[in-house]
């Protein structure tokens, strides 16, 4: 266990921040997340799928968030020292308004739906372990490209 606090941004051991409104985090994260959906939206606009196809944009989009987000995490912590909106802005509001969990359930329930069951569980399938492998790769290679050794974090 460690004694740093879970949410860097926010030491709850300090009783006035329990209970404060963080505007500006708030902020960071809802103008990334507005960033971050028009991407969802311009890649899902470029790559339309029909009701029984692979859903390859929001898979690639999944994908390609994750990839980042594990570039994202190594840098911000193990890399640099990051402003304290960075990650509230890149990684709850950029990636996590470009991420969709909610489309990847639909388009499985839309698939199957479809009359196409086996895309849909390839799909499902194929979603969680790219995404597994994109965020342990993005890791692996920011730590890679920084010169940390394996195992130091």
């Amino acid at each position: 266990m460690t004694d740093r606090p879970i949410d860097p941004d926010v030491d709850l051991h300090v009783p006035a921040q329990r209970t404060e409104l963080h505007w500006p985090v708030l902020a960071a994260i809802a103008a990334g997340g507005a960033l971050g959906a028009l991407a969802r939206y311009g890649l899902q606009s470029a790559l339309p799928a029909g009701p029984a196809d692979f859903p390859w944009a929001t898979f690639l989009v999944n994908v390609s968030g994750c990839l980042l987000i594990g570039v994202l995490m190594v840098v911000i912590t193990e890399v640099r020292q990051a402003h304290r909106l960075v990650r509230p802005f890149l990684g709850v509001g950029v990636l996590g308004g470009y991420t969709t969990f909610s489309t990847y359930a639909v388009d499985v329930q839309r698939v199957v739906a479809a009359g196409a069951p086996l895309t849909g569980l390839v799909y499902l399938a194929a979603t969680m372990a790219a995404a597994l492998v994109a965020v342990t790769a993005g890791m692996w290679l920011t730590r890679r490209i920084a010169g940390k050794p394996a195992g130091v974090r």
